[in-house]
């Protein structure tokens, strides 16, 4: 399992090897059970940890309860990501990465101990990392999971967008237009959510301290992605 895993790993290995992979890995997992499930969440490791470091990088308290979902996430679309459609390993972490952030918003909106009373913990400020910003957009119904999963391939894991529209079964236009269409959604919900919150709220949590965002996240043109960041140490995304 470790040299699957790294061999699914090396940037040389075509997707469609890694696919057949995975396919086979999820179809042992859900005809065999345990052993074969834990061998899922071993090889798939390296990006559920990326998932959970993003997510708790700025985390004050406790982070097991989100580490927990982040793994439940992976498990559950195991027995259901369609294995039919490509960049299967890109759904599951997706998958893990949306359940962990609906446990970290939840944990947010817990209120918290102050002198002398329980209060409210203000709200977060509404950007971040990309990936965390699509998470929250999927969550409002702002855009679905399959625009993310789009926005998420082209702008932020370098994947051409004529590769994406073959793997779709769409023409370059039609997939152009359907990434325009959802970042202009994006812009809006963003901009709608940073009219919501106070300039003079104090950051908590997995947003830092009072941080203003920063100008290339609200571009008004929809094909301007958001340059990625993030202040944990780069680790393998998904294998």
């Amino acid at each position: 399992m470790d040299e699957v895993r790294d061999l699914l790993l090396r940037r040389t290995c075509p997707q469609n090897v890694r696919d057949a992979v995975w396919t086979h890995l999820v179809r042992l997992a859900r005809t065999e059970g345990a052993t074969w499930t834990v061998a899922c969440a071993g090889i798939a490791l390296p990006a559920l940890l990326n998932v959970a470091s993003k997510l708790t990088a700025r985390f004050a308290d406790d982070p097991s309860d989100i580490h927990s979902s982040v793994l439940t996430g992976f498990l559950t679309e195991l027995a259901a990501v369609d294995l039919s459609r490509p960049r299967i390993m890109v759904r599951l972490r997706w998958a893990a990465y949306r359940a962990g952030h609906a446990a970290l918003r939840e944990a947010l909106d817990t209120p918290v101990p102050s002198a002398g009373s329980f209060t409210s913990a203000s709200p977060p400020a509404p950007w971040g990392h990309p990936d965390f910003v699509l998470a929250r957009a999927v969550e409002a119904g702002a855009i679905s999971s399959s625009e993310a999963d789009l926005i998420g391939l082209t702008r932020l894991e370098k994947v051409s967008l004529a590769a994406v529209a073959e793997q779709r079964g769409a023409s370059y236009e039609a997939t152009k237009k359907a990434r325009q269409r959802a970042e202009r959604r994006l812009v809006l919900y963003l901009r709608d959510d940073v009219d919501t919150v106070s300039p003079n709220t104090s950051g908590s949590g997995v947003q830092g301290c009072e941080r203003q965002p920063d100008a290339s996240t609200h571009t008004s043109s929809p094909d301007v992605p958001a340059p990625p960041s993030s202040t944990t140490p780069e680790v393998p995304r998904c294998a």
